[in-house]
């Protein structure tokens, strides 16, 4: 239209106008663009450390916990292998024990066998079979036919470190269930004895005569005893009861004869 009416440079202005125009609002809608895009990067980048810092706290706590979690496992992994650990010393100290018993078992056993082997050797003397309780062995004088003769005597074998009150009450009960009105209480030697015992072998207690010796002293004892115990068997089983000085007699004559032997 403007070339038709002569002013054809306006229209060439006009149409640059336009042109520098569109130019203009387009780079201001992309700086508009930009800025927008520049605003969201840096909210996105600011809600995006806000959730990381919430997070770390979060995964901070959870990360401590799970390193709580793994120590308390270690350290109780660590008790029980240090359980296991007692529970084996345990075992092994109880084998060894165990061990220390049977061969303690086996000397006392083997002390009653060689007494009862030993005693079998003595001319006019007869051992029973072991017992299976209330002492160990019945023993007494035979006859000259061979036979057992009243009265019995029960044996009670002792290899310990020292007997006790309670080794001569036992004895006592024993002796009484056994109705033998003497019981022996034999050690494997005289340390084993207390002062007490060496003082006085030869005692009644209870109703029960009790002979205190040694596997060294038996034989002998027996040889002093012997006439005691014929006239226990002819006039009766308190016939020493009736003789406390012949009691006493005897006792005088175990000591004596254990000094000698010391001598």
């Amino acid at each position: 239209m403007l070339d038709r009416l002569g002013v054809k440079d306006f229209a060439r202005v006009a149409q640059l106008s336009a042109e520098e125009a569109f130019r203009l609002l387009l780079s201001k809608h992309q700086q508009d663009e930009q800025s927008v895009w520049a605003r969201f990067e840096t909210e996105l980048a600011r809600r995006t450390a806000d959730i990381a810092e919430r997070h770390s706290d979060e995964l901070h706590s959870l990360r401590t916990a799970q390193q709580q979690q793994a120590q308390e496992i270690q350290n109780a992994n660590r008790r029980v292998e240090d359980s296991l650990r007692e529970v084996a010393i345990l075992k092994e100290k109880n084998h060894e024990l165990e061990s220390q018993m049977m061969k303690i078992a086996r000397v006392g056993k083997r002390e009653e066998m060689d007494l009862a082997d030993e005693v079998r050797t003595w001319a006019g003397i007869h051992i029973s079979d072991k017992l299976p309780k209330n002492g160990d062995y019945l023993l007494s004088f035979r006859e000259p036919g061979g036979a057992p003769v009243e009265p019995r005597l029960l044996v009670d074998n002792k290899d310990k470190s020292a007997i006790a009150e309670g080794d001569i009450r036992k004895l006592i009960r024993d002796a009484k269930e056994r109705h033998a009105p003497v019981g022996v209480i034999a050690t494997r030697d005289e340390t084993q004895l207390r002062q007490v015992d060496r003082e006085c072998r030869w005692s009644q207690e209870d109703g029960i005569w009790v002979l205190r010796t040694t596997r060294q002293w038996f034989r002998r004892d027996l040889d002093v005893l012997r006439p005691l115990l014929e006239r226990m068997r002819t006039e009766g089983t308190d016939f020493l009861q009736r003789n406390a000085a012949l009691s006493e007699e005897v006792r005088r004559t175990l000591l004596d004869l254990d000094e000698v032997r010391r001598n």
